[in-house]
This record gives C-alpha cells, sequence and structure tokens, in this order.
C-alpha cells in the first residue's frame, strides 16, 4: 500500500493536471502514491489509508461534481475521522467559494485538515503547476 491516497474527479483535465502535479511533489519527498480517478476505487480501500488528497472542481453554482465524486465523497466522510487530509481543485467563476464549504464539512467531521484547500482558476500554467508540486511536498510534511 502507497503512503498517500489521491482520489480525484477532472471534467476538462485541469483538476487532473493539478493530481498529476501534485503526485510529483508527493515522490519528490520519497512518499508513494496510489492516484485514482473517483470511479476507480471503493470506500473500503480509502479506510486503509492515513494520508489522503481529493480533488474535484467546482461544478454549476460553486458546487462539488454532483454525479460522481459528491456521493462518493459522502460515502467517505465518515471513515475520514482523524486522517490527514487535503483537498484541490480548479474553478472557472466566482472565487472558488466550493472550496470553504467543503474544508467546513472536513473538519465538522473529525478530519484534520491540511492548510487551506488548493484552489486554481481555469487550466493550471506553469507557475501555478509548481505551486501544485509545492503543495504535494508541503502535505508529504504534514
Amino acid at each position: 500500500m502507497a503512503d498517500v491516497l489521491l482520489v480525484y474527479w477532472s471534467g476538462t483535465g485541469n483538476t487532473e493536471i493539478m493530481a498529476k502535479k501534485i503526485k510529483e511533489g508527493l515522490e519528490k519527498s520519497n512518499l508513494t502514491v496510489d492516484i485514482k480517478t473517483v470511479d476507480q476505487i471503493k470506500i473500503n480501500e480509502v479506510a486503509s489509508y492515513d494520508k489522503i488528497m481529493f480533488g474535484c472542481p467546482a461544478m454549476g453554482v460553486e458546487n462539488l461534481e454532483e454525479d460522481e465524486f459528491e456521493p462518493f465523497f459522502d460515502e467517505a466522510k465518515p471513515i475520514l475521522t482523524n486522517k490527514k487530509i487535503a483537498i484541490f481543485g480548479s474553478y472557472g467563476w466566482g472565487d472558488g467559494e466550493w472550496m470553504d464549504a467543503w474544508q467546513k464539512q472536513l473538519t465538522s467531521n473529525g478530519a484534520y485538515l491540511f492548510d487551506e484547500g488548493l484552489k486554481i482558476n481555469s487550466t493550471p500554467s506553469g507557475e501555478e503547476e509548481e505551486i501544485c508540486v509545492a503543495y504535494g511536498e508541503s502535505f508529504a510534511r504534514f
């Protein structure tokens, strides 16, 4: 089993870019990473990890993706208590309010939330990709 589980959903590929760059940062810190899209993992697999990263873009009116990611995440919430969690995602409008709501869900559920969620507007640029790598490196030390 890897040191970190990284689960994400991506519609346009922006959050996938973030996930791959964050994985790069984790691996630079000598951690092993299981990276999976939300449809590639079962809830019982999530329970065996102590460090988990979730990625989901803002959808609709600043919500988590409702068909696949949100049902998965809602089912996972009870097993996230006392686990080290980081969240990230991209957005295309607004100012990323979905991230604030997502953070509150985690902390009210007893998870140890790493820093603030990482949010990037639209497609990550070269500089923003480096921010994603650094986010992975920082989470590795958490």
